[in-house]
């Protein structure tokens, strides 16, 4: 049995698209056994590659070279940006926006539109088969016997599967709560869902096991934030440990010491030299991709043909000359209130400038444009043309900001003060000044709205802050405390799921 799964894993990772060549080489089929492959470093390459690109199929289109419209799955920017967003659809139709801000996610589930595939937020399967291959990938990469593969390759491997096998622990986790957990290679057995405090320490405790043998960064910048670097073991071992710290409130001293930590580690230990946060007069470079800001990327390509079709965020806040001369609004506009909060007119910051048209974006109406994802090409298998910018998951001002964060909640203002002003001073922003404790937090929250808009963080940072159920917090949606706890922060649970594993509880807040 064991000896079957491996081989459908191995399928899996080096098959799962045969249309994406710059991620693999393939031999034929018949020679993808278990008796010729873990041989040597060129095979642990090529499973490795195959692992982003499992990760990538969990979060985008399973493939990205078809026509817009082709197995469109926006599933970043509908768990991160659009869900509870202070935004509004200007038009008739599209009803799922109104859906997804409202926190109607049986109506978004159960979306007429086929083509958004809906039902796929509720599925954890490619998720876990990423986990599953990463599993394997740890388990065999220590034995290869390759004179040409270092123990320093083999650090690199070994971090490369953790980093994928953590990732999609921790957005599952974000997803639907508690998830079922194993680290064990060709696993069958019949499993449970854990509480997600255990699955996240756990995740934690693997990233710092492996996350050292990682490089800062590489000498080839094809693959700079592509591949996992430390630096992006360091900001999601962040956000797992600021996550704990939302959810497990007894130890949250600890979690936040682990943050600082974290963060010290990055900028003394070979942080400083390997990343830096880029002028805003680069804002094109950094979202291009593959620049010294990014940390962790999902790239496209399309030199091969591909493209994130409609499934990401900038599809909804650009037009004309950015898309074809027909469509002459955005899809979306965050409410004026909410962009006054975020960007003063009487204040400066270059942002407003940089990555968004002054002249439109209070204006709450469909001229409302996104410039930060304005890197566009013509694509003939297009409805228009499209931003040609990786998708952005984790970027070096997370780092910065997350760490203050936890030092404001740990009473170090003075060092937060100086991490969250390093970001502001970068875009020409008024320095924050300690006016209190509860002052700052909600200074650092609103500057990770102001940076990372539409980089599917914020519903993500409301639900983490318990924003969405503090009435204070004047924007997009809230729910009780009640209704928090009974977990209307989570997505369904495909009923599917029990069919191999029956002990899986469904998440019943959507049964109801």
């Amino acid at each position: 049995m064991k000896k079957a799964l491996y081989i459908i894993l191995i399928g899996w990772v080096l098959l799962g698209n045969l249309g994406c060549k710059k991620f693999l080489s393939l031999n034929p089929p018949s020679d993808l056994s278990g008796n010729n492959f873990w041989r040597n470093k060129s095979d642990v390459e090529r499973y490795t590659n195959g692992l982003y690109e499992l990760f990538r199929e969990a979060v985008f289109r399973p493939d990205m070279t078809a026509p817009s419209g082709a197995g469109e799955f926006p599933f970043l920017c509908w768990t991160g940006d659009l869900r509870g967003a202070p935004l509004v659809h200007p038009g008739g139709g599209r009803e799922y926006f109104g859906y997804l801000t409202s926190n109607n996610i049986k109506a978004v589930v159960n979306y007429s539109v086929d083509f958004w595939n809906t039902n796929r937020f509720t599925q954890w399967d490619r998720f876990f088969k990423t986990i599953a291959s990463a599993n394997i990938a740890i388990d065999r990469i220590p034995g290869i016997d390759d004179p040409s593969m270092s123990d320093a390759d083999k650090a690199r491997y070994l971090g490369e599967a953790a980093f994928m096998r953590n990732l999609c622990y921790f957005f599952m986790i974000r997803i639907y709560g508690d998830v079922p957990y194993y680290t064990e290679p060709y696993f069958n057995g019949s499993l449970r869902r854990a509480p997600m405090a255990e699955v996240l320490k756990s995740c934690s405790a693997d990233l710092d096991q492996y996350r050292k043998g990682l490089p800062w960064t590489y000498d080839n910048p094809a693959l700079l934030a592509v591949r996992a670097m430390r630096g992006s073991a360091i900001v999601l071992q962040m956000h797992i440990n600021m996550w704990l710290a939302a959810f497990d409130e007894t130890n949250q001293e600890t979690y936040y010491k682990k943050v600082d930590a974290l963060g010290d580690e990055l900028w003394n230990e070979g942080g400083k030299q390997a990343y830096e946060l880029l002028p805003l007069t680069r804002t094109k470079e950094i979202f291009k991709g593959r620049s010294r800001e990014g940390l962790f990327e999902i790239p496209q390509n399309v030199n091969y043909g591909e493209s994130f079709g409609w499934s990401a965020f900038s599809d909804n806040v650009l037009y004309a000359p950015y898309k074809r001369a027909g469509i002459t609004e955005s899809y979306i506009y965050y409410i004026p209130d909410f962009m006054y909060e975020l960007y003063p007119q009487d204040k400066p910051d270059l942002r407003k400038t940089a990555w968004f048209n002054p002249a439109t974006m209070y204006s709450g109406t469909g001229k409302f444009i996104m410039l930060k994802y304005a890197n566009v090409f013509a694509n003939e298998n297009a409805e228009d043309v499209n931003p040609d910018d990786n998708q952005i998951v984790f970027r070096l001002p997370d780092v910065n900001l997350l760490q203050a964060e936890a030092l404001t909640h740990l009473g170090d203002r003075g060092k937060a003060l100086r991490l969250v002003n390093e970001v502001r001073a970068r875009a020409g922003a008024t320095p924050f000044l300690d006016d209190g404790e509860e002052t700052l937090l909600d200074n650092i929250f609103y500057e990770r709205c102001r940076e990372f808009m539409g980089e599917a963080q914020y519903w993500y940072d409301v639900v983490r802050t318990k924003r969405i159920t503090n009435l204070q917090y004047r924007y997009g949606f809230h729910c009780s405390v009640e209704q928090f706890k009974a977990g209307a922060w989570t997505w369904p649970i495909d009923p599917a799921a029990r069919n191999n594993n029956p002990d899986i509880v469904l998440n019943q807040y959507w049964l109801n």
